[in-house]
């Protein structure tokens, strides 16, 4: 197959209707040069089994300062982006990512997690209250965001009074934004970090965060900057692809009103549920960035080395060449296989929480109201201006 010569524009237009030109490049190039909304050049991968054997290649790296000089040569600038909130597992080969993940792993299984279900619950229930008595409201703003980012928050020890501040920075942070307010969001959110970090290392509390500034594994911890790049994976991470899956999903039953009746008739269908949320519209448009080390041969191509790779998560987990009858959502589809944690060494280490918060949000939502409407039509929706995270600006419900 050849790959056509104008590369993908990853604009607006791409963002609004991604699984249409998704749909159509799995059929014309599945591996294609695309050009991200700064102007980056990349190559996009979007069949299942091609994003799926580049996740978990280590010919593909994400190493951070080898990364930044890349993107130096390819976009003529260097990153806006503060450099002491990218030194994060995320962007780390072995052995760092290795050793970095081992120090976080023990707070993250998924019987750990399951401790914090009791306190899920307590503030679902709270948020559902407000919003019985509104009757009317954007279920982002109400519901989707207000509880993972609370959650998260307690989680690290951070106080919640400060989750507005973390929206605005995140969302910059997410979104295609000018070179300038990248700078300015990312440099206000690494100085927030730093000054928290010092906090918990003068007085620890009973928390993540505290437990990160001095663990020790075999006399190993983490330096200054280590640390504050960790908490803002935790914290951008820890909420952002919730409040999408939840909303995503949301959206997806409020459209389909017979899965949402069938869901109702037997809530045990739930934990399948979310998983076909996820791969049905899940929270992640494409992974974040790699980087060829060597040639690397991708279906029919071969992407040079030196370049920037980006693995449409959406567009994999909509390939009918592995999931029968991709586009129709089915929650009783058997489970897994979807990449929307993504695969490989770099498999999302919050996917516990991110599954437990979904599912008791959704749960709860439907067994609190027995009427849940979009307030709206549904082509007034708009998906945020993101080509990392795949979710609503707002979602206007009504409820009874």
């Amino acid at each position: 197959m050849r790959v056509l010569d104008e590369p993908v524009r990853l604009d607006i237009d791409f963002i609004q209707d991604p699984h249409a030109a998704y749909e159509r490049l799995r059929v014309e190039a599945p591996v294609r040069p695309a050009v991200m909304p700064r102007g980056l050049k990349v190559w996009l991968v979007t069949g299942y089994a091609d994003a799926k054997a580049v996740l978990a290649d280590p010919r593909l790296s994400k190493d951070n300062k080898r990364a930044r000089q890349l993107f130096e040569a390819n976009a003529g600038a260097g990153s806006a982006f503060s450099s002491s909130l990218a030194a994060h597992m995320l962007n780390l080969d072995p052995p760092d990512h290795t050793r970095l993940r081992k120090l976080v792993n023990k707070a993250f299984t998924a019987r750990t997690i399951s401790r914090l279900r009791p306190r899920i619950e307590e503030i679902a229930d709270e948020l559902l209250e407000s919003i019985a008595r509104a009757g009317r409201v954007d279920l982002l703003e109400s519901y989707a965001f207000p509880l993972p980012i609370t959650v998260i928050c307690e989680l690290l020890g951070i106080p919640s009074a400060d989750r507005d501040d973390f929206r605005t920075w995140s969302n910059t942070i997410v979104s295609a934004a000018t070179p300038e307010q990248l700078q300015r969001d990312s440099t206000a959110l690494a100085g927030y970090l730093a000054e928290l970090v010092a906090a918990k290392r003068a007085q620890p509390t009973e928390d993540l965060l505290s437990d990160l500034v001095h663990v020790s594994e075999a006399g190993d911890q983490l330096s200054e900057v280590e640390l504050i790049s960790m908490a803002f994976l935790l914290l951008v991470a820890g909420h952002e692809t919730t409040v999408n899956l939840i909303g995503n999903g949301v959206r997806a039953l409020l459209a389909r009103p017979d899965q949402l009746a069938a869901l109702r008739a037997d809530p045990s269908l739930l934990a399948g549920a979310v998983e076909e949320f996820l791969r049905f519209d899940g929270p992640v448009n494409v992974a974040t960035l790699r980087f060829t080390t060597e040639p690397v041969p991708v279906g029919d191509v071969v992407i040079p080395a030196d370049q920037f790779v980006m693995v449409s998560l959406l567009g994999a987990n909509r390939d009918g060449e592995k999931f029968a009858d991709p586009d129709r959502l089915d929650i009783t589809r058997p489970t897994g296989g979807h990449l929307a944690f993504g695969h490989g060494i770099h498999y999302c280490i919050g996917a516990p929480l991110a599954r437990l918060e979904a599912e008791i949000a959704i749960g709860r939502l439907l067994a609190r109201f027995g009427t849940i409407e979009l307030d709206g039509e549904p082509a007034q929706l708009r998906w945020r201006d993101s080509t990392l995270m795949h979710g609503l600006e707002t979602l206007p419900i009504r409820v009874d």
